[in-house]
């Protein structure tokens, strides 16, 4: 094995382990809820520190990358994700599983822009595409297997065990890194910025929690949500601001003048809502309304992982043929197609629309991000490619979080609307409420028949408003379409 496929598989490990565990303890939560002892909401901080830490330490990556050197940092991260994964599968409390998922958060937070910086370091130009091709199949494809294989743990042994699988991956990146790995100098004179860096983890942090707890507090009707709104665009005021007037920012302003970083970047952000709301919508619909076990709710949204793999397989012979710009223009044209089709779900329907929208929206991921990660990319000078890397992964994981949390919200609301327009129609003057067209165990006439009506008229609502959420992302891929009038194509060379 050459120097470069050993640092390639080496970086892949850790992509693929710190990508797992962002959707890996979602199925596990509820046994973790009884073996510490915590109620739902205090539970929910298993997520919610993990997503915090990663939001705010991701920016730093770039500083740190160049103040400590790359190579360290990346070993750094590798070997202290690996350790607290450990910690985490021991912990006795909810405090003590909080704050190793806290420092589970910090470790990880690097893995991805320094493993995407260093892929694109070890490959010329005009491999790019396949190298990010090869980055993406880790950092996209092992969040879609990880409910799966956590819910396999769960039920097998226990839900420590989705926390020890990392040893084993941790051990083999680490060594391959250490082994394989060009070692860089660090830039010893870089000072730090720690008011831009203050400012900025302070207002990300105070946003992420906003989108993750605003879908449980009932947005803004709690005080908690209104003051942490207020937290958050007060902080990252003060950062614009001291962006825009100092003379030394946390923020490189050179990424500001890369026209395709900015638009591919939000590109991301979109593409990155869409596979994010899609993937919570999915298994809650299947299960809580066509009846499916947990198992087969995740052997029908597999397809989507074999979309994504084949789309990455020929993503780089179609770049170099037709170029980024229009291979990304099919990519967004396959996620409305495929949101269209799921805006089409009915309640009598089988697995087979599932199967088929899953894959067609796998292909249509890998068709858009990697050649959204390229045009990013294209014309960064090779000494922003960290710090691009870091923001270029933020803004995605920000508009992951984004995508879910609207999506939940207007679940939850369309679900209670559709249920008061439908219930209208259930009374005692209606022709239609009676038999033989109302037939049992459904009954006006009697309190068990009005439970069953009620019943079956949230589900009904609530598969209306699973279907209105799909018809929202569609109108939001189909509008990103605008996005590619902004961005400059790259000649392949």
């Amino acid at each position: 094995m050459s120097g470069r496929s050993a640092v390639t598989v080496a970086v892949m490990l850790a992509t693929t382990m710190v990508s797992l565990d962002t959707t890996i303890a979602n199925v596990a939560l509820p046994h973790m809820q009884g073996g510490v002892s915590a109620t739902q909401d205090q539970i929910a901080w298993v997520l919610t520190s993990y997503l915090v830490a990663t939001a705010v330490m991701t920016p730093l990556s770039g500083w740190l990358a160049g103040r400590f050197g790359r190579r360290r940092l990346l070993l750094s991260s590798i070997a202290g994700f690996t350790a607290v994964s450990i910690l985490c599968g021991v912990a006795q409390s909810l405090f003590q599983l909080v704050a190793f998922r806290t420092a589970q958060g910090l470790f990880g937070a690097s893995l991805i822009p320094l493993s995407q910086a260093v892929l694109l370091d070890a490959y010329p130009q005009n491999q790019h595409p396949r190298a990010m091709a090869i980055w993406a199949a880790g950092a996209m494809v092992a969040p879609i297997f990880g409910p799966v294989i956590g819910g396999w743990l769960t039920d097998r042994y226990s839900w420590h065990w989705i926390f020890f699988i990392n040893l084993p991956i941790g051990l083999a990146a680490f060594l391959g890194v250490s082994l394989f790995a060009a070692a860089d100098r660090p830039d010893k004179s870089r000072l730090f910025d720690f008011f831009g860096f203050s400012t900025f983890s302070l207002g990300i942090a105070a946003f992420q929690l906003l989108l993750d707890r605003g879908q449980f507090k009932d947005w803004f009707a709690s005080g908690e949500i209104r003051i942490e709104a207020m937290v958050s665009a007060f902080f990252l005021f003060l950062f614009v601001l001291h962006t825009l007037t100092a003379d030394r920012s946390f923020f490189n302003r050179a990424l500001l003048a890369d026209r395709n970083f900015i638009m591919a970047s939000i590109t991301a952000a979109v593409v990155g809502g869409l596979f994010n709301a899609s993937l919570a919508l999915l298994p809650s619909m299947m299960q809580t309304l066509l009846g499916y076990p947990a198992v087969t709710t995740g052997i029908a949204m597999a397809p989507r992982g074999l979309g994504s793999l084949a789309g990455f397989f020929l993503i780089s012979r179609m770049i170099r043929c037709f170029g980024p710009r229009s291979v990304l223009a099919a990519g967004l044209c396959l996620m409305c197609l495929t949101q269209w089709q799921m805006s089409q779900f009915a309640l009598s329907m089988d697995m087979a629309p599932v199967i088929r929208s899953s894959f067609l929206q796998g292909l249509g991921i890998g068709f858009s991000f990697i050649p959204s990660s390229t045009i990013a990319f294209s014309m960064l000078a090779p000494a922003l490619r960290t710090e691009g890397a870091a923001i270029f992964n933020l803004i995605r994981t920000l508009g992951g979080s984004v995508g879910i949390s609207l999506t939940q919200t207007h679940l939850v609301r369309n679900t209670q609307a559709f249920h008061s327009l439908l219930a209208e129609h259930v009374r005692l003057d209606n022709p239609l409420a009676h038999p033989p067209f109302l037939l049992p165990p459904f009954d006006l006439s009697t309190t068990t028949g009005v439970a069953r009506i009620d019943a079956e008229v949230t589900r009904q609502a609530s598969m209306l408003a699973y279907v209105a959420d799909f018809r929202t992302l569609m109108l939001a891929a189909l509008a990103s379409l605008a996005l590619l009038m902004l961005m400059r194509s790259p000649r392949p060379k």
